[in-house]
C-alpha cells in the first residue's frame, strides 16, 4: 500500500523536529503529514541545551538565525564547563574541566601526549583557545560573522517552549503540515498489529498510514498500543530524578557561553543561563539522595532563595525501547526513551533519528520491513553509545565522599563496550579508528575532552626530541591565538544584545 499520510502525535521540540525533517524531504510527494498535539500538555523543558550539529539542522530548514536568536530567548553555547566531578582534596575544592566544541590540537598533531608528559594542567586550555574564550565569557563570532558561521564552534541554549513554536509556524508556513489540537483517546490496530486509525476527542477517528510517536514519556502508541518493551539502563545509570526551577535574571548579568554542570554527593545541577532567565535543574539518584535533600541541596545551590520560585520535580524512567520502528510506527524524542541530561543528548538523538528517518522514509507500507530492521540496529547502536558516553563521567571520577560516586565504579554496573574502550585507552591516546561506526553520537574529540579533563591517565610514552619540539611550537600557536581572539570576540551578552539591534548577516 502506497503511503500518502502521516500522523505524528505529540508536539513541543521532538514532533516539531520530525515535522519540520519529514515535510522538507516529501515536500511535492502528495503526501500529507499531520501533527496532532494536546493542549493539555505542556513541554517538559527547563532551559534546553543543544549540541553544534543543530546548526546545520535549523539552516536546511530556512529558518533565520537571527530570528531563531531573538524569538527563543537564545544563548550561545560553545562548551559543558564540569565543576567538581573530581576530589576535591586531590585536585581542589573548585575543580573544573571544559568539554569544549572546537576539536582539540587544530593547528598540527595531537597534542594529548605531550599533555600526558603534565598533566597537573588543564588539557582543554593546552589543546584549545576557545578554554579562554570560554572563561573570558566571551561569544563565538562577531556581529559581521554571517548567519550559522563561526569563528568558534558553537551550539545554542534554548527556550523549548518558544523553540517549538518556531519550528511550528515554519513547518506549517513553509512546508504545508496540518496542525490538529486534540488529545488522542484510543488506538485501533489492523489485524496484523499495526496502527489503523486514531480516535482524538474533537474529531473522531481518524487513518492515516503511517505514525510517529511523539507523545513523551507516555508513548502512547510504540509503548501502549505496540507493546513495544522498554529496555531498563537503571542499573548502569544511576541519576532517575531532577528538581527543576527557573530563575530570573538581571538584565545585565553575565552570560555564561557554556552549560554549568557542577557534581555533587548523589548527582550533578545543571544550569543554563538565557538572556533573561536560568534553566537550573537538580539531578540526583533516588537511591542515594531523597527528593527533601535534593531540595535542600537546590536551595543551598540558588543561596537559599529556591522558595522564592516555582519548582517541580521530574521522575526520569532511565532506558530506551527495545524496538524504536514497529510496524508503521515510530517513536522519536523522549518516546524513544530518555538517559538523562547529560551532554544535551535529547534533542540529539531527536534530531538525528528524524533526520535518518526523514533520509530513509518509505514510499510504501512494503518497504517498513526492511527499512524498519535497519533504522533499529541504527539507533540502539546510537542509545547504547550515549549509554557509555555519559556513564564515563561517572566512572572516571576519584571522588570517595559518597556511595553514588564509589557505586558507580563498580565494574558490573559499567558497560562492556566501555570498559574495552577505557582499558585500551590506558595503554595508547584515543584515535578516531577505536570508533567503528559512522553512527557514532560522539566523536574521539569528545572523547578526549571528557577523558583527559578527568585527569585519565594513558601510559606516558617518552616523546622523541623532535616530537617534544614540534608539540611545543603547536602550543604557543594555540596560545597565540587564544589570546587575539579574546582580544577581537566581544563579551557574550554585547553580541546577543547587538543580534537583538541588527541582526547577523544573511549567509
Amino acid at each position: 500500500m502506497k503511503i500518502q499520510s502521516v500522523a505524528i502525535v505529540g508536539g513541543g521540540t521532538a514532533g516539531w523536529l520530525a515535522a519540520n525533517h519529514l515535510a522538507k524531504a516529501l515536500f511535492n510527494q502528495n503526501i500529507t503529514i499531520t501533527l496532532i498535539e494536546s493542549p493539555d500538555i505542556p513541554t517538559i523543558g527547563v532551559g534546553e541545551g543543544t549540541v553544534p550539529t543543530i546548526r546545520k539542522t535549523l539552516q536546511s530548514f530556512g529558518i533565520s538565525e537571527t530570528e531563531f536568536i531573538t524569538r527563543c530567548d537564545v544563548t550561545f553555547k560553545q562548551s559543558i564547563k564540569f565543576q567538581n566531578w573530581l576530589d576535591s582534596h586531590r585536585h581542589g575544592r573548585d575543580n573544573f574541566y571544559h568539554h569544549l566544541f572546537d576539536p582539540p590540537s587544530s593547528m598540527g598533531d595531537d597534542l594529548s601526549s605531550l599533555w600526558l608528559q603534565n598533566p597537573s594542567d588543564a588539557y582543554s586550555q593546552l589543546v584549545s583557545s576557545q578554554f579562554d574564550v570560554c572563561e573570558a565569557n566571551l561569544a563565538p563570532k562577531l556581529i559581521t560573522t554571517p548567519e550559522y558561521q563561526a569563528v568558534q564552534g558553537y551550539a545554542y541554549h534554548l527556550n523549548a517552549a518558544k523553540f517549538a513554536l518556531l519550528l511550528a509556524e515554519n513547518a506549517k508556513q513553509k512546508f504545508a503540515v496540518n496542525h490538529v489540537k486534540a488529545n488522542v483517546i484510543d488506538t485501533r490496530l489492523h489485524l496484523d498489529g499495526s496502527i489503523a486509525s486514531l480516535v482524538l476527542d474533537k474529531c473522531g477517528e481518524q487513518e492515516f498510514d503511517f505514525y510517529i510517536d511523539c507523545s513523551g514519556f507516555d508513548s502512547i502508541l510504540l509503548a501502549k498500543a505496540l507493546k513495544v518493551p522498554f529496555v531498563d539502563k537503571s542499573q548502569e545509570l544511576f541519576v532517575n530524578k531532577a528538581v527543576v526551577v527557573q530563575v530570573p535574571t538581571d538584565p545585565d548579568a553575565i552570560i555564561p557561553p557554556y552549560t554549568k554542570a557542577t557534581a555533587h554527593q548523589a548527582g550533578w545541577i545543571w544550569d543554563i543561563a538565557l538572556s533573561n532567565r536560568r534553566g537550573v535543574g537538580l539531578v540526583y539518584s533516588s537511591a542515594h539522595l531523597d527528593d527533601e535533600q535534593a531540595e535542600q541541596k537546590l536551595n543551598r545551590y540558588l543561596s537559599g532563595q529556591l522558595d522564592q520560585y516555582s519548582y517541580r520535580t521530574i521522575p526520569m524512567k532511565v532506558g530506551y525501547r527495545k524496538q524504536f520502528w514497529a510496524k508503521n510506527c515510530v517513536a522519536l524524542g523522549l518516546a524513544q526513551g530518555f538517559l538523562e541530561p547529560i551532554e544535551a543528548t535529547s534533542i540529539m538523538l531527536t534530531d538525528f533519528a528524524a533526520g535518518y528517518l526523514a533520509s530513509r522514509f518509505p514510499s510504501d507500507s512494503s518497504q517498513c520491513e526492511s527499512l524498519s530492521e535497519r533504522f533499529n540496529q541504527t539507533m540502539s547502536y546510537a542509545w547504547e553509545r550515549v549509554v557509555e558516553f555519559a556513564k564515563m563521567h561517572y566512572c572516571l571520577s576519584d571522588r570517595h565522599d559518597s556511595d553514588f560516586w564509589i557505586d558507580n565504579r563498580d565494574p558490573q554496573t559499567i558497560p562492556a563496550g566501555l570498559s574495552n574502550k577505557l582499558a585500551l585507552w590506558q595503554e595508547y591516546v584515543p584515535l578516531s579508528e577505536d570508533l567503528f561506526s559512522k553512527f557514532e553520537v560522539f566523536n574521539v574529540e569528545n572523547y578526549l575532552y571528557v577523558l583527559y579533563g578527568m585527569k585519565f591517565l594513558t601510559y606516558k610514552k617518552t616523546m622523541s626530541e623532535s616530537s617534544l619540539v614540534l608539540a611545543k611550537q603547536h602550543a604557543a600557536r594555540i596560545r597565540r591565538h587564544s589570546e587575539q581572539l579574546c582580544q577581537h570576540l566581544p563579551a557574550h551578552r554585547e553580541l546577543l544584545s547587538k543580534i537583538h539591534q541588527y541582526g547577523l548577516q544573511k549567509i
